[in-house]
C-alpha cells in the first residue's frame, strides 16, 4: 500500500514558523515521526509544495493508493486544488497540525477541501498525520 502526503505552503517552515502554534520540529521531523509510527507494509511518499500548480500536479499523476494532505492556507480558498483531489478516485483526507477552529474565525474555520475528503483531522499536531495514515488503510483495506 502507497499512500502519499502532500504538505503545501509554508509547511517546509516548520520548527521556525510560530513555534506557540506548530511546535518546534522540522517538516523533516514530522516525516520521520509519521513513517516511524506506521507499519513498514506502508510505503509513505512526502512532497511538500509552496506552489499551488506544483500541488495539483502532483495530485494529478499520483499513482497511490491513498492521499493525505495538508494544504495549509490553500485549505480556506483553493478550488483548484479541490477540484484536483475531485478529479481522483482513491481515499483522500485533510490534515491540520493546529486546530483550524479555535484560530483565525475570519477564514480558517472553513476548509474549501473538507467535501472532497473522506474524513478531516486536525489539533493534534503529529498525531493528525498519523491517524489519517490510519484511516487511509482502513479506507482502502475495506474496498
Amino acid at each position: 500500500m502507497k499512500i502519499l502526503i502532500i504538505n503545501g505552503p509554508n509547511l517546509n517552515m516548520l520548527g521556525h514558523r510560530e513555534p506557540h502554534i506548530y511546535g518546534s520540529k522540522t517538516l523533516d521531523d514530522v516525516n520521520n515521526e509519521i513513517t516511524n509510527a506506521v507499519p513498514c507494509e506502508i510505503k509513505l511518499e512526502f512532497f511538500q509544495s509552496n506552489h499551488e500548480g506544483d500541488i495539483i500536479d502532483k495530485i494529478h499523476i499520483s499513482n497511490v493508493d491513498a492521499i493525505i494532505i495538508n494544504a495549509g492556507a490553500y485549505s480556506h480558498y483553493s478550488y483548484a486544488i479541490y477540484d484536483a483531489l475531485k478529479c481522483v478516485s482513491v481515499p483522500k483526507f485533510e490534515v491540520h497540525m493546529s486546530d483550524i477552529y479555535k484560530r483565525e474565525e475570519t477564514f480558517r474555520h472553513v476548509s474549501v477541501l473538507t467535501p472532497a475528503c473522506d474524513d478531516i483531522f486536525y489539533g493534534k499536531g503529529v498525531q493528525s498525520y498519523i491517524e489519517a495514515v490510519f484511516a487511509a488503510k482502513d479506507k482502502v483495506l475495506s474496498k
